[in-house]
């Protein structure tokens, strides 16, 4: 698979700091991203140490594969969907030793959503509120549970989807990392083809904005960075009230070399010709 990527961050129109965070490794096709809680500074700590602990430690794995598992692993899983989720449950240690060690930081947490690009296959780690989607062929699909009190009442059939949208209580979390010594954290692994779009976003952008407005905007803007780009500016225009991040991801088919050169010259000889068509 060939892979494009693209982040941006932004603080919003109501904010005065920026408490998320995100990372795209482009050499591992790693992409991490992390919403802060907790106030002041503390926020921005939370999710910093998110991030750089997901990051370090699969990185890691390309010298250390034996690495201390923590939390559960599914036998089925591949080896990178196990390091990443042991990587989440490393970032929640290391956010409530911190906060613990530091009274000043005490109540800070975050969310994270992660995901790792292997061949054909993506890996997805997560805990808390935001997002991963995948749009393919026009449909878009939320990969994701959100760990949220709404979220669960809206499950459980207490609040309907309209009236959660509504509802005062969203940003009241059920799951956050370092907010408890452990955390269970959801792991998934799907299958990608060509073609498919993979986004990253914090609830800052899924509050407002739509989800068909994100999927006609990631259709009408093929340049990863500058469709991240789009979807903040839309938010910011709904009123911003929240940190914005997204990171969006384009799988494309990976080139065969001379060959596919040589396929493709001869489609369109023939197409040209009359003897073949189709978009």
């Amino acid at each position: 698979m060939r892979i494009v990527s693209g982040g941006v961050t932004d603080v919003g129109r109501v904010r005065t700091n920026n408490e998320d965070c995100f990372r795209i490794v482009e050499s591992l096709n790693l992409f991490v991203l992390s919403d802060g809680m907790g106030g002041e500074a503390h926020g921005e700590v939370a999710s910093a140490l998110a991030v750089e602990t997901i990051v370090k430690h699969c990185m890691g794995g390309q010298s250390d594969p034996a690495a201390t598992a923590l939390g559960h692993s599914e036998p089925a899983w591949s080896e990178k969907a196990k390091r990443l989720t042991n990587a989440v449950h490393l970032a929640n240690k290391n956010i409530y030793e911190a906060a613990e060690a530091n009274p000043e930081q005490h109540g800070m947490g975050a969310t994270v959503t992660t995901a790792w690009i292997d061949g054909s296959k993506v890996s997805i780690a997560h805990v808390g509120d935001s997002r991963a989607y995948l749009l393919r062929s026009g449909n878009l699909q939320q990969l994701t549970s959100d760990h949220s009190l709404v979220a669960e009442q809206v499950r459980r059939g207490i609040l309907t989807a309209a009236e959660a949208e509504e509802s005062e209580m969203q940003s009241v979390l059920l799951r956050a990392l370092g907010a408890l010594p452990d955390i269970e954290v959801d792991t998934e692994e799907h299958m990608l083809f060509a073609r498919d779009i993979l986004m990253l976003c914090c609830d800052g952008l899924t509050r407002m904005v739509t989800e068909p407005e994100i999927a006609g905007t990631l259709q009408a803007e093929t340049d990863p960075t500058r469709a991240a780009e789009k979807l903040i500016a839309l938010a910011n225009e709904r009123g911003g009230v929240d940190n914005i991040t997204v990171i969006v991801v384009r799988v494309g088919a990976e080139s065969r070399g001379w060959f596919s050169w040589l396929l493709g010259g001869a489609r369109k000889k023939a197409a040209r010709n009359g003897a073949a068509g189709g978009s």
